[in-house]
């Protein structure tokens, strides 16, 4: 190992949830979009944004595709990378209603959803994700969170309750660069382990984590 702290890849070695190479050569299959969207994906990497990624990206559009969805909730806008994938998934007559806590990331997010061509399709609600929740009203084709890790639990009963049934509630980094799976105790770790647990259990959900990036959670709503 290096002696100045400078980090070494050892191949075959897992990083946290896949091997190093096996998430490479998956984002290097992904289809990144068009050069509007390629311009969003390089913003969010130079700028330290949480992006979902390509690979993450598409999947949310097939799912959405996949359950010919007209009407979807995002938890977690930042700079509109996921919320434009989700978009384009969508009938001209399609809505997404995506919510951010922090008003300047909204401005931004409404800049980059003009420049992919899908801002006629999204509603962008300021505020805190929990206290907005109670005003919006269902029913959803497909849920996407992503917010404040730590407000995992929160949300759930919400995003359940406005989801029709037969919709998707997808969640991202559920395994939390594997720490779900570990001893670790943070704040974090233990909201998104009550999440996974809760969701896991609950009869009206049938779900399952797929080891995409910091893992996704795909739940499919079987009745009320």
């Amino acid at each position: 190992m290096p002696g100045n702290g400078a980090s070494h890849l050892v191949v075959g070695v897992p990083r946290g949830i896949v091997y190093e190479e096996i998430d490479e050569y998956i984002d290097g299959l992904a289809n990144r979009g068009d050069a509007a969207l390629k311009t969003v994906e390089r913003q969010g990497e130079a700028e330290g944004w949480p992006i979902v990624g390509a690979a993450e990206g598409s999947f949310l559009h097939i799912l959405a595709r996949s359950i010919r969805a007209k009407r979807v909730l995002e938890l977690g806008t930042a700079i509109g990378y996921s919320g434009t994938w989700l978009a384009r998934a969508l009938p001209d007559d399609g809505e997404l209603v995506t919510i951010e806590h922090d008003p300047d990331t909204a401005v931004l997010a409404r800049k980059n959803l003009e420049k992919t061509g899908v801002a006629s399709k999204v509603k962008i609600l300021v505020g805190d994700a929990q206290e907005i929740l109670s005003d919006v009203r269902g029913p959803f084709d497909l849920i996407f969170n992503d917010i404040d890790k730590a407000g995992y639990p929160a949300v759930l009963e919400p995003c359940i309750e406005r989801l029709r049934v037969g919709g998707l509630l997808v969640t991202d980094n559920v395994l939390w660069h594997g720490d779900v799976a570990r001893k670790d105790r943070s704040t974090e770790t233990q909201a998104i382990r009550a999440y996974n647990e809760r969701l896991a259990r609950d009869p009206r959900m049938l779900a399952v984590v797929v080891p995409l990036r910091d893992g996704v959670s795909v739940a499919l709503k079987l009745r009320e």
